[in-house]
């Protein structure tokens, strides 16, 4: 899949998943207002909060897609991840920090008005709703896990593109909210105890909570410069200790630069024999043979000098481990 397939495949999954959630927040928040229910109006936060984070989500993928210009030469994947992070604490913010309050408010004050019925089938559609949603995030995720021959939980785990993996997260967190919703509404609706309804609303409010910081450590981690997973590090250490010229790969360094762009930087021990030709050879058949596989592979450098003894200081990096888990 080409690159610009994968961008447009990604922002479609967004834009559905905005569309779904503004008219599930409008619905949720009139049923919130009919029937009092606190679940019911953080569920509305909830789907509030989604919505604003898709608009975050969206610029994200459109300006980081910006191409690269002289100030920025390395392009502006990274900003992606900016607008992301944005999103992951205005959901942290404005969805769990009013769900949490609200159900604390609900559980001191007990009160509740309105009718029940309106909440039951928002909470219905809501959910066929979010489904639809969450299928095609899950369609995506499965298509990209073929490409890159991994499980989808992997590809979950270790992908760039924290805006699929948001909506992803953000879908499954509300199917899940809306069944704590249903459940702490039903409960408060049989025994006439609004503790139910506000112990649903701090369960949304935490369940928020939880999704926010898992998406706020990982675009963290990409705005640093995290490194390209390990089994795809491999595979290109193995491509360049490959090329004919080649005796060994003293250092190789990756960094992903944006969702689809990766860097890969390498200090190489070209043979004894090898004349300027050959590593001039080498390194267009490095840059061929990485880009031809990985078309995300936007810059390959290959530094010719080898490492000498007694120049190994603290300073000096060497091929890349993954840390431990």
């Amino acid at each position: 899949m080409a690159e610009a397939q994968v961008k447009t495949e990604s922002v479609g999954t967004v834009v559905v998943a905005g569309a779904a959630n503004l008219a599930i927040a409008v619905a949720k928040l009139v049923a919130g207002l009919l029937s009092g229910s606190a679940a019911m109006l953080s569920e509305a936060a909830h789907s509030v909060a989604d919505t604003t984070t898709e608009v975050l989500l969206y610029l994200a993928l459109r300006r980081g897609a910006r191409p690269a210009d002289v100030r920025h030469p390395f392009g502006y994947g990274k900003e992606s991840y900016v607008w992301a992070f944005l999103a992951a604490l205005f959901t942290f913010v404005a969805g769990a920090g009013f769900a949490i309050t609200h159900g604390v408010t609900t559980i001191l004050v007990h009160e509740h008005t309105g009718n029940y019925l309106v909440a039951y089938i928002v909470l219905a559609v809501s959910f066929a709703i979010e489904s639809v949603s969450l299928a095609r995030a899950v369609r995506q995720i499965r298509r990209e896990s073929r490409r890159w021959n991994t499980t989808p939980r992997r590809f979950l785990r270790l992908t760039a593109d924290t805006a699929v993996k948001a909506v992803f997260l953000e879908d499954s967190a509300a199917l899940v909210g809306l069944l704590i919703a249903a459940a702490g509404l039903t409960l408060s609706h049989w025994t006439g105890d609004e503790l139910y309804d506000g112990l649903a609303s701090i369960a949304i409010g935490l369940l928020l909570l939880v999704v926010a910081v898992v998406l706020a450590k990982a675009n963290i981690s990409l705005l640093v410069g995290r490194a390209v997973p390990e089994r795809l590090r491999h595979d290109i250490e193995r491509e360049l200790a490959g090329l004919p010229a080649v005796e060994r790969i003293d250092t190789l360094l990756t960094m992903q630069l944006g969702p689809d762009d990766m860097l890969v930087a390498a200090k190489v021990d070209f043979r004894d024999d090898a004349s300027g030709a050959d590593i001039e050879a080498a390194a267009d058949e490095a840059e061929h043979r990485l880009t031809a596989r990985y078309p995300e592979i936007g810059y390959v450098f290959l530094d010719p000098t080898p490492s000498r003894p007694g120049t190994h200081d603290r300073r000096t990096r060497h091929t890349q481990d993954e840390p431990p888990a």
